[in-house]
């Protein structure tokens, strides 16, 4: 095939480092070819023999998730491969604002005093080592499948199935939890025969919902998941995705993982950041068409309340953030701020102020809020080597999280900052990388966009391509939203030609780009409006040609 690879797609994958050997596999993911062995994987065998047994038994099993888009999904997961056993789990959600993060103590004891057999997290619990203890004492069985960083002292659980253990063989480590949990399910198809061969590649819209909308890596094996599970959200059986495109304003019979990353995912977050991740559960669950519908309204009015709140927050963070400019790593906390909306805040001023990031709110004698990695800071080490400060934490290297008595918040401050210098944290040069140099508009074509559509799906490792734009002059100019924030220009070569440019972010630079020659970095996006089908670029950066 490397005959086939255009000139262009070959350039951008050598100048990423890729041999050309690996470009055809790269381009080309295969389901059979591409996924490892389940059985890899430490603890995998105990897993499938505890929930067979389970399934022989009929006994009562609970999935205890998460509220993010990725426990979501890894409980649906979970949960149509236990009932392809004839089981009926329960698939339980903790309260994000009352229960917060992982596995809970009174949700366990409650599960016991309902006579469940088996728990199975996913996406949650390799840090839960005193609640899995209490598990233990009441006689419940507990199955931990994660794939968060891992403490040196993991639970006392039937299995802990989490391919970045120490020791574990698993050749890929970047699996998120419906990912892990989709190797689960592959493993029990092994076993047991159920479901027929070929038939868990329905799960793998969830896979792709969970492995997008959680931000890992789509290299590897995440590269063939997400491939196929945008093949099964094109024709997805479930009323409750249909919906949630249909919302969002997404043809599902067309998505990107662009689409899920910027359309689908936030919705399904919002319910989680505003304490109702069951709805969003119920919504990737029901096979109800009408409560589908009404569920899609729901999580659409709960979003515009989260972004009008997100906006609440950062402000008054980002303020707070400029008095506090000579520190490395940036600690704010307040009562007013909603700790399941800081997470997002905590990620746009880590990119306003290039440096690790935590926001949290204030409650009561506690904070509890989320952090944000930046440059070579790993987040998860910092909080470890706070430990002694904090309640409840766990994250990875990128984000964390983590709850905490307010007396030892200039403590916390003072910890994440001197890690910082512990562990000679330094700059990575962020700067925006051109794939392709173009010295006129003659390159943004047709052609080239769908020769650079064989790179899909795009995602962290995987970014779409950016072409640097020279030798182009601003003829037109507008800005565009509610705040007139966000900016929107045409721009013309030497020869001529002419190409529409969108600037989410970049209202302000507006009226000084009219009739500038600008250098422009950024996407080459198709554009739908009104019917009408176009190129245009997504930038990134904008500057002048004299700077």
């Amino acid at each position: 095939m490397s005959e086939a690879i255009p000139i262009i797609v070959k350039s951008i994958l050598t100048k990423r480092g890729m041999a050309e050997a690996d470009m055809t596999r790269f381009l080309a993911p295969d389901f059979a070819r591409d996924l490892h062995d389940p059985f890899l994987m430490t603890d995998m065998k105990a897993a499938v023999e505890r929930i067979l047994r389970a399934a022989e038994r009929a006994e009562k099993v609970v999935i205890y998730g998460d509220y993010d888009i990725d426990g979501l999904t890894a409980s649906v997961v979970m949960s149509d491969t236990l009932r392809g056993l004839g089981l009926d789990p329960e698939m339980y959600i903790p309260d994000r604002f009352d229960e917060g993060y992982g596995l809970n103590a009174d949700a366990i004891r409650r599960m016991a005093e309902g006579g469940v057999n088996l728990i199975v997290s996913v996406d949650c619990g390799v840090t839960a080592v005193a609640e899995a203890e209490l598990a233990l004492e009441l006689g419940v069985d507990l199955i931990i499948t994660d794939h968060h960083s891992v403490p040196e002292v993991i639970p006392r659980a039937v299995a802990v199935v989490n391919p970045k253990r120490a020791g574990d063989l698993y050749p890929f480590k970047d699996l998120c939890g419906a990912g892990v949990a989709f190797k689960v399910a592959q493993a029990i198809q092994r076993e047991s025969g159920k479901p027929a061969l070929g038939r868990e590649k329905w799960l793998l819209d969830m896979v792709a919902l969970g492995t997008v909308g959680d931000v890992v890596g789509l290299v590897d094996e995440n590269r063939a998941l997400v491939k196929y599970g945008l093949m099964v959200m094109t024709k997805t059986r479930r009323p409750g995705l249909r919906a949630l495109a249909e919302a969002a304003g997404v043809d599902i019979g067309k998505i990107t993982s662009t689409q899920i990353g910027f359309n689908l995912g936030p919705r399904l977050n919002a319910a989680g950041r505003m304490g109702q991740a069951d709805l969003a559960l119920e919504l990737l669950s029901t096979e109800d068409v009408a409560r589908a519908g009404r569920i899609a309204t729901d999580l659409e009015e709960l979003n515009l309340k989260r972004r009008a709140d997100q906006k609440a927050i950062l402000d008054q963070a980002d303020a707070m953030a400029a008095e506090l400019a000579d520190d490395p790593v940036l600690v704010l906390a307040d009562p007013a701020w909603s700790h399941g909306i800081v997470g997002i805040v905590a990620s746009q001023l880590a990119d306003k102020w290039g440096k690790p990031v935590f926001v949290g709110q204030v409650m009561g004698d506690k904070v509890k809020g989320s952090a944000r990695s930046r440059d070579n800071y790993d987040m998860a080490a910092a909080f470890r080597a706070n430990a002694d400060l904090l309640e409840r934490f766990g994250g990875h290297f990128h984000a964390a999280g983590a709850t905490f008595a307010v007396e030892n918040l200039e403590a916390f401050r003072d910890g994440l900052i001197g890690y910082y210098f512990e562990n000679e944290t330094e700059a990575v040069d962020e700067q925006i990388v051109a794939d392709v140099v173009a010295e006129d508009l003659s390159a943004l074509n047709w052609d080239v966009f769908e020769q650079l559509e064989m790179m899909q799906p795009f995602g962290v490792g995987n970014a779409k391509p950016i072409f640097e734009l020279k030798n182009t002059k601003v003829i037109q100019y507008r800005k565009m939203g509610k705040e007139q924030e966000h900016l929107k220009i045409r721009v013309q070569d030497n020869n001529g030609r002419t190409i529409e440019a969108v600037g989410f972010g970049f209202g302000s630079v507006a009226d000084s780009v009219d009739g500038q020659e600008v250098i422009i970095a950024g996407e080459l996006n198709k554009n739908v409006f009104r019917g009408i089908i176009s190129l245009e670029i997504g930038i990134g950066k904008i500057s002048f040609e004299q700077d």
